[in-house]
């Protein structure tokens, strides 16, 4: 499986796992801020970007496959893991499967899955169902919108970097089988500190998972940035990366 990752900064190192239909390059606004202190390291899933996209459906666990890979390519002992949305989930079976390589844990909005936790909200599922009879300029879009809070220049970054960057339907429906099945039981088994993030205008992953997340790991912590959406990173980078680096030290 070739997967295609990038380096940049120094120090201890730190993997960051993107979510559902975004590549590498949606970590833009924190790559730069971490990476003046950390060694940062950042890649594309399976099946977006310049990384193998071969026929899914996905699963998490493969995708944490895929992480532990990149962090051999690099030859990396040990590092923390930041995810965000399905890449939280990636970040959880890490953690979970090969606790020997995750020094700390940050899941950003996501979910441990499985039949307890709160259902997709109302605006994405509808966005779900309308998509394929919207134009395609429309329904990109929409999407962006439903992932923030905000307007404006947030919106217009985002979906010009999405529309330089699309992403391939078959492989992106492969990863949204991989978040949508994803059940995570063993949350409890988590050893790593780890930190919670969420907006509580989340839009796209009920930010009550994030608590019920938290609430499950031993001696979690949570942070919860008010009225922002789920790329909260997007509309706080300056806030979230300084919180980032307070917890991981």
């Amino acid at each position: 499986m070739r997967i295609a990752s990038e380096e940049r900064g120094s120090g201890f190192p730190v993997l960051l796992i993107m979510g559902l239909g975004y590549g590498r390059w949606a970590w833009e606004p924190l790559v730069d801020p971490l990476a003046e202190r950390y060694r940062v390291i950042w890649f594309d899933n399976r099946g977006i970007g310049a990384s193998d996209k071969p026929a899914g459906p996905y699963t998490v666990a493969q995708l944490a496959e895929d992480a532990l890979q990149v962090l051999d390519e690099h030859d990396v002992e040990r590092a923390h893991v930041v995810g965000t949305s399905l890449g939280g989930m990636v970040a959880q079976e890490l953690a979970l499967d090969h606790a020997e390589r995750v020094e700390r844990l940050a899941l950003l909005c996501t979910t441990a899955g499985g039949a307890d936790a709160y259902p997709m909200p109302e605006a994405t599922a509808r966005l779900f169902a309308e998509a394929a009879s919207l134009p395609p300029d429309v329904a990109l879009r929409g999407f962006v919108e439903n992932a923030v809070s905000a307007r404006g220049e947030v919106v217009e970054t985002l979906v010009a970097r999405r529309l330089a960057n699309p992403p391939d339907p078959a492989g992106w429906q492969a990863q949204a089988h991989a978040g949508m099945t994803y059940a995570n039981a063993r949350a409890g088994e988590i050893a790593q500190p780890t930190l919670v993030l969420v907006g509580d205008e989340d839009n796209v992953i009920d930010w009550r998972n994030s608590q019920a997340l938290a609430a499950a790991i031993p001696n979690a912590q949570l942070q919860i940035f008010p009225g922002a959406g789920h790329l909260f990173f997007w509309e706080r980078p300056h806030e979230v990366a300084d919180t980032l680096k307070g917890f991981l030290g």
